[in-house]
């Protein structure tokens, strides 16, 4: 708990109380500030992982919490945004597919943990990842940002970029952990009929799933 990278990790969980009421505020002022917060908050995302690797203090713990702060920011912010009207209209359905994608991904995820088997991050994801973190940034500010960046506008682009991402990745997840389903149950067939108790494959090591 005491090292750097899981220090940003829990950084980043304990700013998004922070983050939501800034935004429910939402003065433009404070949406200043939150999108400075915010900005934080996502360059933890890249250097918690960075320095876990660089400096060999990769733990279990962070391997727990740093997808869950992840799915905790983005999801917070999706869900603030649209109950102020920060994303509105048919800007809304990119955030339904997102925040469903979230939830799809920790099923598989929890899932494949019982079989030991773990899902590596694909190049798509983290363009995904990318275009979400931008679009959340545009959003926040909004309205309040200088009036020659049309701010919401290039939100909203960012935000069907991602989930057009979303959905090509939740589908490439979600074939593979069919097929690890598959397997599995293969397996567990193959040994009962054999009088046998089902083994699990062994454990991968993996990046975190975005």
């Amino acid at each position: 708990m005491k090292s750097l990278p899981n220090i940003l990790t829990m950084s980043r969980i304990g700013a998004l109380p922070v983050l939501i009421t800034l935004i429910w505020v939402g003065t433009p002022s404070l949406r200043w500030i939150a999108l400075g917060l915010y900005a934080f908050a996502a360059i933890t995302d890249y250097l918690d992982g960075y320095i876990a690797r660089s400096w060999n203090q990769q733990s279990a713990l962070g391997r727990l919490f740093d997808p869950i702060a992840d799915k905790l920011l983005v999801g917070g912010c999706l869900l603030v945004l649209c109950a102020f009207d920060y994303i509105k209209d048919w800007a809304v359905l990119p955030a339904i597919v997102i925040l469903l994608r979230e939830i799809l991904v920790s099923g598989l995820r929890e899932y494949l943990a019982e079989i030991r088997v773990g899902l590596p991050v694909s190049r798509l994801a983290k363009w995904k990842t990318m275009l979400q973190m931008f679009s959340l940034g545009f959003l926040i500010i909004g309205d309040a940002g200088p009036v020659q960046i049309p701010s919401l506008i290039i939100g909203e682009a960012f935000l069907w970029g991602a989930a057009i991402l979303t959905i090509w990745t939740g589908y490439d997840y979600l074939r593979s952990g069919l097929l690890h389903v598959s397997a599995d149950s293969d397996v567990s067939g193959t040994t009962a009929g054999r009088g046998g108790a089902a083994s699990s494959p062994p454990l991968k090591k993996t990046r975190k799933t975005k």
